[in-house]
């Protein structure tokens, strides 16, 4: 189903989940959830009647949750069931995935097998191609076609091991287990010139690896397991959304919005990129 949005927000990307379209502000973009399949291995045309609006709220609560221990985001608030409001950032060209567990494309290059808990957390970085495709690349790469320099290379692993021990938390809590995820970072300018680097995209079961931790079995791209994941989270109720795979949008409509309040704060004080060069550089 196509989001519906403000007559006067101007398209400017397509995606096979998502749309960006222009804001009323020009520091900000409006990102439309929509009901397209994301796969791992290539494109899909398939279409889950309501998957964007999940995606849309779960995206919102944890990335509001990751504000809330100091990894600032994009997200600033919900417009509705499908839309959110984010700060206008620059992509990185880079995007990392964090392994839990040995599963994909991990377990069958390196003969692992599925399912094995790997003795820890791994990172992977990945080239972001105009074709869409992703080309799995070192930390020299990166520094040295000038991807990300030395000093965000720290920061980007630091929010990758941060943001995994938080999640890997909280998806336990609830019974699930996070095999893994990816993370995509853009790059934030302030007016004296201070650079940030914040999380950005989308935070959601089209993004991450989840299984149950009871039956160990991984919950699928059907609209119940999106539910499911939601209702675990807290951000749902379980009954009245969802009837034999029929979803009931006019019901979702009157959900609560979510708003980032963190990062709405104009008083709050987020560390430049540019202040740990310094840093450095002083031997502090």
């Amino acid at each position: 189903m196509a989001v519906m949005t403000k007559m006067h927000h101007k398209k400017i990307t397509q995606g096979t989940t998502k749309a960006v379209y222009e804001s009323d502000m020009d520091s900000r973009y409006v990102i439309g959830f929509e009901d397209g399949l994301r796969v791992w291995d290539g494109p899909s045309q398939k279409q889950i009647s309501g998957k964007g609006i999940m995606s849309n709220r779960i995206s919102a609560h944890l990335m509001t949750c990751l504000e809330s221990i100091g990894l600032p985001t994009h997200f600033l608030k919900s417009l509705n069931m499908r839309e959110q409001e984010v700060r206008k950032l620059d992509p990185m060209q880079i995007i990392f995935r964090v392994r839990n567990i040995a599963c994909g494309s991990l377990a069958s290059r390196l003969g692992l097998e599925e399912g094995a808990v790997l003795p820890r957390p791994i990172i992977e970085f990945y080239l972001k191609k105009k074709t869409g495709d992703y080309v799995l690349v070192t930390e020299d790469h990166i520094v040295a076609f000038q991807w990300a320099d030395p000093v965000e290379m720290e920061e980007i692993i630091t929010i990758a091991y941060r943001s995994n021990d938080f999640l890997n938390g909280m998806m336990m809590g609830i019974g699930i287990r996070l095999v893994d995820f990816q993370m995509e970072l853009g790059r934030l300018y302030g007016e004296y010139g201070e650079l940030y680097l914040m999380i950005m995209d989308e935070l959601s079961p089209d993004s991450m690896r989840l299984w149950d931790i009871k039956t160990n079995k991984p919950f699928v791209t059907d609209i119940e397991s999106y539910q499911e994941i939601a209702v675990r989270l807290g951000i749902i109720p379980r009954e009245g959304l969802v009837k034999h795979g029929n979803f009931n949008e006019q019901l979702a409509e009157g959900l609560d919005r979510i708003e980032n309040i963190l990062a709405n704060d104009k008083t709050r004080k987020i560390r430049s990129i540019n202040s740990r060069q310094t840093q450095k550089k002083s031997g502090f």
